[in-house]
């Protein structure tokens, strides 16, 4: 009798199996969703926080309240908090050049330009890293990824152009600040898959994010000098959405990294803009302008040429 029904319970296995794999396919659609949104409304929310807050003072208080909870998360998960010894100098890079000076450009970079282009602009960062691939691991580059990256270059001097980056000084500043900042994560994506892939995520993330709001936030009160008083509630909601949102959406992409291959994990860069871009369309309650939409579709195509034509 308990031969029988062992072998009646047996086929049971592969079903379980089945729909285990349904739901870790599941979970991983439902952060990819996640990354996507998250990353597209980013823009927004620094927008709106920096309406009443200065950006260098912006960027701290949104590490600042952060930091706790990444640090509950990387205690409760059991990773740890500190970097190597051997890697002080690796985390003190993370922090200037990851953190720090990149998140405060973005800031202020968005003073001058509207959150789609600002979405847009960042999307460009699989380019350079995979330029800075090319530079630092030798990595090779075949030549449809170098007629991809040329049509993304062609389609945002097209943008800057319309949007009158090369005639408003203002719209210039805001251009070249988001720029530099994406160059530099860009670059620190290249330097942390060469010097510190032993690191886990919520290491790589914790203490650089607090000790970056730390820095920002007394630069920001020494030299920006904030109306405390006037600051806003949407600036206030907007920060703490910000602070909420962004590391989710970081240690999401992260997250799919491991359980899908890098190429399908990167086309999140090709999705958020597109709903940045409607997204500001529909809260400016206007349309989106036909000469935007084929600039951007150029750069989008020559992101997804790089990507697809990656060497197996």
């Amino acid at each position: 009798m308990n031969t029988m029904t062992r072998m009646k319970e047996a086929p049971a296995a592969p079903a379980a199996k089945e729909d285990s794999g349904v739901m870790s396919g599941a979970v991983t659609a439902a952060l990819f969703a996640v990354v996507c949104l998250v990353w597209a409304t980013t823009w927004f929310g620094i927008k709106v926080a920096i309406e009443s807050i200065p950006p260098l003072t912006a960027a701290g208080v949104r590490f600042l309240i952060a930091f706790p909870i990444i640090l509950v998360a990387a205690r409760v998960m059991g990773q740890p908090v500190l970097f190597p010894k051997k890697k002080i100098a690796f985390f003190a890079f993370i922090t200037l050049f990851y953190f720090s000076i990149p998140y405060f450009l973005m800031n202020y970079g968005e003073q001058f330009i509207a959150p789609r282009l600002a979405s847009l602009i960042f999307s460009s960062m699989p380019v350079f890293s995979l330029i800075f691939s090319v530079l630092l691991l030798r990595a090779r580059v075949n030549a449809p990824q170098l007629a991809g990256i040329v049509m993304s270059f062609a389609g945002f001097a097209l943008i800057f152009s319309k949007e009158g980056a090369f005639s408003q000084s203002s719209s210039a500043i805001g251009i070249l600040a988001l720029s530099a900042a994406v160059v530099m994560h860009g670059f620190c994506y290249v330097f942390t898959k060469r010097y510190g892939t032993d690191i886990g995520v919520l290491t790589y993330t914790t203490l650089p994010i607090g000790l970056a709001g730390l820095m920002m936030t007394a630069a920001g009160l020494a030299y920006e000098h904030t109306a405390w008083a006037a600051v806003t509630n949407r600036s206030w909601l907007a920060l703490g959405y910000l602070a909420l949102a962004a590391p989710a959406g970081l240690l999401s992409y992260f997250y799919l990294l491991k359980k899908m291959p890098p190429v399908v994990a990167s086309f999140v860069y090709l999705i958020f803009p597109v709903l940045s871009i409607l997204i500001d369309a529909t809260l400016a309650g206007a349309g989106i302008d036909f000469k935007f939409i084929l600039f951007t579709a150029c750069i989008l195509t020559g992101f997804a040429i790089t990507k697809i034509a990656t060497p197996r």
